[in-house]
């Protein structure tokens, strides 16, 4: 195999060598561009023409111009080293994907939630490849991508920026975290009114804020004076009774604390979506994205 290769490979080369050779109007001229002696261009059209069992080139003093089979055949030998170019960068591409590394921007939940299986799945067929997660808000997470810092991202949102694509990943419902010992516990559904009345903490940070919005749309507003990014001190929060939520029920999937989670009225939801580049996704990320 390994010999059968190697001689594709230089039969290849003697090709672009040809070509050039009949770009450049004389052997001389072709040996400079290919910074090859011109004895060893010259050699290599020749064991061609030996191959080939006719003259591709006419050879003169000024130079030399293709035969008559020359210039029925040169169509070919072009197609033939341009596909082998192609099948080049796509042998690289694939090297690059058994050995390299996927930079992921994410956030907690599908850290923790939805990445591991994933990751193990991809593992198993490509075992090489090495992961970076770096864990950010969703304006962070975005740009990263866009800047070409992480290959692929997660936000729970479509992406903003141009030259951006998205991946459907999963709906995450949202829904009401409270005291175990508040009168809404054991309600079967809560409305957001019934929030709008007790001290709410909010999950936000800086202009990622996906609960405000819902009780703008309902007409009521959000007596908060807790805010955080932190999930988990929410739930331990909510816990000692200083208030109400709204979390997502991925982020609840290990809910470890003492609170009480009812579904909302409505049962809204956030749509989590993989975004990546549309220009120039990595072999290895799109193939990534393939196992969501």
């Amino acid at each position: 195999m390994h010999m059968w290769r190697g001689a594709v490979e230089t039969n290849v080369q003697k090709m672009q060598v040809l070509l050039e050779t009949v770009h450049a109007g004389s052997f001389t001229r072709a040996a400079e561009r290919l910074s090859y002696s011109q004895s060893g261009v010259s050699r290599m059209v020749a064991d061609l023409e030996a191959d080939w069992g006719f003259k591709v080139l006419d050879r003169s003093r000024e130079g030399v111009v293709l035969s008559a089979d020359g210039r029925q055949l040169m169509p070919a030998v072009e197609a033939l080293c341009e596909e082998f170019v192609r099948l080049q960068r796509r042998v690289d591409e694939m090297r690059g994907l058994m050995r390299g590394k996927i930079c992921i921007g994410t956030f907690s939940s599908v850290a923790t939630h939805v990445l591991p299986p994933v990751i193990a799945h991809f593992r198993a067929d490509h075992p090489d490849v090495d992961y970076e997660l770096l864990m950010g808000d969703y304006s962070e997470i975005e740009q990263w991508v866009a800047e070409g810092r992480c290959d692929l991202g997660f936000i729970p949102r479509e992406p903003r920026g141009a030259g951006m694509a998205s991946r459907p990943l999963v709906q995450d419902e949202l829904m009401a975290v409270v005291p175990a010992d508040s009168s809404l516990a054991t309600a079967e559904v809560v409305s957001l009114a019934d929030l709008a009345n007790e001290q709410f903490i909010l999950l936000e940070r800086g202009s990622d804020d996906e609960i405000t919005p819902l009780f703008r749309r309902a007409g009521l507003a959000v007596r908060s004076k807790l805010s955080t990014w932190d999930d988990y001190a929410i739930m331990a929060m909510v816990e000692d009774g200083l208030g109400v939520s709204i979390l997502p029920a991925l982020i609840l999937r290990r809910c470890q604390f003492d609170v009480a989670v009812r579904p909302l009225e409505g049962h809204p939801h956030r749509q989590i979506n993989a975004i990546y580049r549309t220009a120039d996704v990595s072999l290895a990320a799109a193939r990534f994205l393939e196992y969501l």
